[in-house]
């Protein structure tokens, strides 16, 4: 049985290595999204860039965790 894997990771650290650095960046938020005066499409380029990913919009809990933190961000920079 030939088995091919069917999907792309999203990440390309090992599990442990992306909540470091994804916890660092959702960190660096406030100060990004202060600097640059930054929507939500720049922060999610931001992240993205960081990440070294495509996106991540598909990952509910990553999503949901981005936007958290984009709007306490924009909130805070306001």
């Amino acid at each position: 049985m030939n088995t091919t894997k069917m999907s792309i990771p999203i990440f390309k650290l090992t599990p442990l290595e992306q909540q470091a650095k994804w916890d660092d960046i959702m960190g660096q938020m406030i100060s990004f999204v202060s600097e640059t005066n930054a929507d939500i499409d720049m922060a999610y380029d931001w992240v993205c860039e960081m990440m070294e990913c495509d996106g991540f919009v598909e990952n509910e809990t990553a999503w949901d965790n981005f936007y958290d933190t984009f709007t306490e961000a924009y909130s805070f920079a306001e």
